[in-house]
């Protein structure tokens, strides 16, 4: 792919350095002048991402106030102000639209900053060469053009084209997802649109120089880089709405159109009764408000808000409400694999020696804690095989903690594990020369002053290295009796047999070879300056080991419970095919490995058909990420996307819910993600779906009770009309709010964080498109909401003999507890309210108490009678509102015996089915 550099369109990968220099006015010997680089420091910018424009802080309370009832309730404030002058029932209304926004402002106050982290990424000080002096700069004033130093342990300042590679390896897998760290040379890569990955000449912003030392000339700058065109997707990436607020969306406008119907239905009888306009409209404002679920956004805002509490115990941190709720809902886990569902810690799992013993190697990661296991009775003597894994490597273990190349870690690990004590033998066995790795003639070699089996001293020459090479340059093998097998025609395919299966296992081999050395001929070839490769011939081969990135343990039983839970896992990777299908079989996860081309190659309609079938895509580029995230969720897939690498962002934006990793990954894949998991524990994922099913379930609890009492209110609103009860308005707007903001709030509460329901993780995800409540549920919540409806308006006229107020006060009373009543029984829609198992935990009994409290409290206190237009009640009017709210129970408790019985007449599978559940299948 082509980048700008400097004036000219060129792709620096398939390009001789020479070239690229000469093309960029650089000789690479000098460098650029101080003067040249100030002047295209001003033609091209500073070596910095262009920061996205930050939303503002009106901007952000503006978009509060785009949710349906919040528009609502301010419309119905207005037009009451306007029509009415009430201005106390218009400040409490416009009140609470602003209640409702402070609290979703407080909650999601944490505003996406993922270019800003990418920049804070770049940081850094760079060598470059100015006038021929090497010379520290801020990266920020590189330009394109500029000669940059690397070594081991420097970030790499910008995107360039290599000029000088000495054992130069850099680790990508923040970029590519790759692994390994890649050999970098300074020979053209022939191809169009080569992946990152092949792209053995270039160096990227922000990769890592984990080997040798290199120069390379600076191709791209700030967003001209890879990170900036990452940069670049992340910000033309939209953020769609969870599936919650689409459905509790859909249900507010279904209740609005009701509402509306039921309004101009009462106020055409007020008309045709002749009654003013002025009272009409007192009666369509108060009807509004309790049509309209005013305390819906508070409530479900509230409980997602301890729900991220609850669920940043477990290990995870939401930063967006509604993602606790969407992440229960996911039916597709993209994962990334380096580092997500594997350790990023290279681990020997096999030591072969050709044609004689395999070993197998337990442990994980850096830790020495492991054994080399071995089959009964061919115990050999192993250390001949493990002296050349630690002497002929330069990493260094920290505890559990690597410092350099990680295939060097695992060999010596690998010894360690064999009882070698590596600090003790690199002392007793010093090296006297070595010939750095070269991705050139990919080995490296050490020489070391032994002696040999009978004694004499020698110079043993230590290789390991690629299998192709080692093997070409063996003579012999060393048995394990010592002795040593020239290699023929009949035996050299042993080698190559071991080699080819454990690389079709997904494992990346190394091969461990020596050479003894006459003393005087090799110290004649030190001294003559000869090139020391020459002596790396005739080589006899030990031992061969097969090399993963293992998979984290608890990510099987993860992935496991994850299809049990019908949720679909899929590896997204930027490593090698072959490597990602064995992790990905070791895991457990289904469906065929494409490569990233093959990905690409596919048309949307192809890969739409061919979904349910890919199970890995490796060496895969951001585009596709985002492509394939996409082409799920428009299969119908609720889609998470789990990643920790600078690659991962876009895709974690794109999806439904992006999980970032907190440990291992990269700032911009925190910022861009919605939830992060504090422990990289891809096993709490699980249990954040358990969770987030769990606060789902709940929800749809609550909104059982809200609807029910919606339907009440209008058909209260509407009888009342039709009979000229209370003179068509049974209850105040202040009333109404009390209603909803005090006594059901509790309610609320307590329901949002009942018990989770059993057996939630064996159930399949509900399918997108299924309604918060099936058509059956909204029957049976109008016949809730018909028994609350008669009850109230007989408890306002049996009251009505006391006055007026009496009669408003009783039927307040009795719909309060009316609405108590319709909590407990929202719990379960099947079993009894008398069974031990149903009564609510003590949490939640407090929480009804504070209900019951709040309806006695508004009846008692002077201060709220007067402003909520109430008054006490004697002992028969209480035992009048009490009997009136528990007939609700006992319909309740028939309809319950019924479809018990029903259930069990067919069977009782579905039993416990709650009726919203659906079946889905995730592809």
């Amino acid at each position: 792919m082509s980048r700008t550099v400097g004036r000219i369109a060129v792709d620096p990968a398939s390009t001789h350095a020479i070239e690229v220099a000469n093309r960029l006015h650089v000789d690479v010997v000098q460098g650029l002048s101080p003067a040249e680089a100030g002047r295209r420091l001003q033609m091209y910018g500073p070596n910095r991402l262009t920061a996205a424009k930050k939303e503002s802080p009106i901007q952000a309370f503006g978009r509060q106030y785009r949710d349906f009832m919040q528009i609502v309730l301010l419309v119905a404030a207005v037009v009451n102000l306007l029509v009415t002058g009430d201005v106390g029932t218009s400040l409490v209304l416009a009140g609470l639209t602003l209640f409702n926004a402070v609290i979703g402002l407080r909650q999601e106050a944490k505003a996406e900053e993922s270019v800003a982290a990418l920049a804070k990424m770049m940081k850094t000080v760079a060598r470059v060469r100015r006038d021929g002096q090497a010379v520290e700069v801020d990266a920020g004033d590189l330009v394109p053009g500029d000669v940059v130093l690397v070594e081991a342990g420097n970030r790499v300042p910008a995107d360039g084209r290599i000029t000088l590679a000495a054992t130069l390896e850099i680790e990508e897998a923040a970029l590519t997802g790759e692994s390994l760290p890649v050999g970098k040379s300074t020979d053209p890569v022939a191809g169009d649109d080569v992946p990152l990955g092949d792209r053995t000449c270039m160096a990227y912003m922000n990769t890592a120089v984990t080997r040798g030392r290199g120069e390379m000339v600076v191709t791209a700058t700030g967003m001209n880089t890879e990170i900036g065109h990452i940069a670049n997707l992340l910000a033309g990436t939209e953020t769609d709405k969870t599936p919650l607020q689409k459905q509790l969306d859909g249900l507010s406008k279904i209740i609005a159109t009701i509402a509306a119907v039921a309004l101009v239905f009462v106020v055409v009888l007020g008309l045709v009764r002749g009654e003013s306009f002025d009272t009409l409209f007192i009666t369509g404002v108060a009807l509004a408000v309790a049509a309209i679920p005013t305390g819906l956004p508070a409530v479900v805002t509230a409980l997602l808000s301890m729900g991220t509490r609850e669920i940043a115990r477990r290990h995870a941190i939401v930063k967006r409400l509604p993602a606790v709720e969407t992440l229960g809902s996911t039916s597709a886990i993209c994962s990334d694999k380096t580092g997500t569902l594997t350790l990023n810690k290279m681990t020997a799992r096999e030591l072969a020696i050709p044609g004689q013993n395999a070993f197998t190697v337990t442990g994980e990661g850096y830790g020495t804690t492991g054994e080399i296991r071995h089959v009964g009775g061919s115990r050999i003597d192993l250390d001949p095989y493990l002296l050349p894994m630690v002497l002929c490597a330069d990493a260094v273990l920290d505890g559990e903690s690597l410092i350099g190349d990680p295939t060097e870690g695992a060999l010596i690990v690998l010894g360690a594990k064999g009882g070698l004590d590596i600090d003790a033998t690199r002392r007793d066995f010093p090296r006297v020369a070595e010939v750095p790795f070269d991705s050139e003639y990919k080995f490296m070699a050490t020489f070391h002053e032994m002696a040999d089996d009978a004694g004499r001293p020698v110079v043993r020459c230590y290789v390991k290295g690629a299998p192709d090479v080692l093997i070409g340059r063996g003579a012999a093998y060393r048995s394990p009796d010592g002795a040593v097998v020239p290699i023929t025609d009949q035996n050299r395919g042993l080698a190559l047999e071991a080699n080819d299966r454990m690389a079709n296992s997904g494992e990346r081999v190394m091969v461990v070879a020596q050479r003894d050395v006459d003393p005087e001929t090799f110290e004649a070839a030190r001294v003559s300056g000869r090139n020391l490769i020459a002596l790396v011939t005739d080589l006899t081969l030990l031992a061969m080991v097969g090399i993963v990135d293992p998979p984290r343990p608890e990510a099987k039983a993860a992935i496991a419970e994850c299809r049990s839970a019908g949720i679909r896992v899929r590896m997204i990777t930027g490593d090698h095919a072959t490597t990602a299908a064995a992790i990905a079989s070791e895991l457990g996860i289904e469906g065929r490995a494409l490569t990233g081309n093959e990905f690409a190659d596919l048309t949307d309609d192809e890969l739409l058909a061919q979904l349910h079938d890919i199970g890995v895509i490796a060496r895969v580029a951001p585009e596709d990420k985002i492509r394939l995230v996409q082409l799920l969720k428009r299969s119908g897939n609720v889609v998470s996307m789990t990643g920790d690498g600078v690659n991962d962002a876009p895709a974690l934006k794109a999806a439904d819910i992006g999980v970032a990793m907190g440990i291992t990954g990269t700032e911009v894949s925190k910022e861009a993600a919605v939830m992060i998991l504090t422990d990289d524990n891809f096993a709490t994922i699980v249990s954040a779906v358990s969770y987030g099913r769990s606060l789902y379930d709940n929800l749809v609890k609550y909104l059982r009770f809200q609807m029910s009492t919606l339907v009440a209110y209008i058909a209260i609103f509407l009888l009342a009309g039709i009979l000229n009860i209370a003179a068509g308005t049974p209850l105040n707007p202040l009333q109404i709010l009390w209603l909803n903001m005090v006594v059901d709030i509790p309610i609320a509460i307590a329901l949002g964080f009942d018990q989770p329901t059993k057996g939630l993780m064996d159930r399949p995800p509900r399918p997108v498109g299924a309604p918060v409540l099936s058509r059956a549920a909204w029957v049976r919540l109008c016949v809730q909401g018909a028994v609350m409806t008669a009850g109230s308006l007989w408890a306002y006229q049996i009251g009505a003999d006391a006055g007026t107020v009496v009669a408003a006060t009783m039927l307040l009373t009795t719909l309060s507890l009316f609405h108590v009543v319709a909590g407990l029984l929202s719990r379960d829609q099947l079993g009894t309210i008398f069974d031990r198992d149903a009564i609510p935990g003590v949490a939640q009994l407090r929480r009804y108490g504070l209900a019951l409290l709040a309806i006695v409290a508004v009846t008692t206190i002077g201060l709220l009678e007067r402003v909520f237009g109430t008054t006490e009640l004697d002992g028969r009017q209480w035992g009048v509102c009490i009997a009136l709210a528990l007939s609700l129970l006992v319909i309740e408790e028939i309809i319950k015996l019924f479809l018990r019985a029903r259930a069990a007449g067919g069977g009782g599978g579905a039993a416990r089915v709650p009726p919203t559940a659906g079946v889905t299948r995730a592809v």
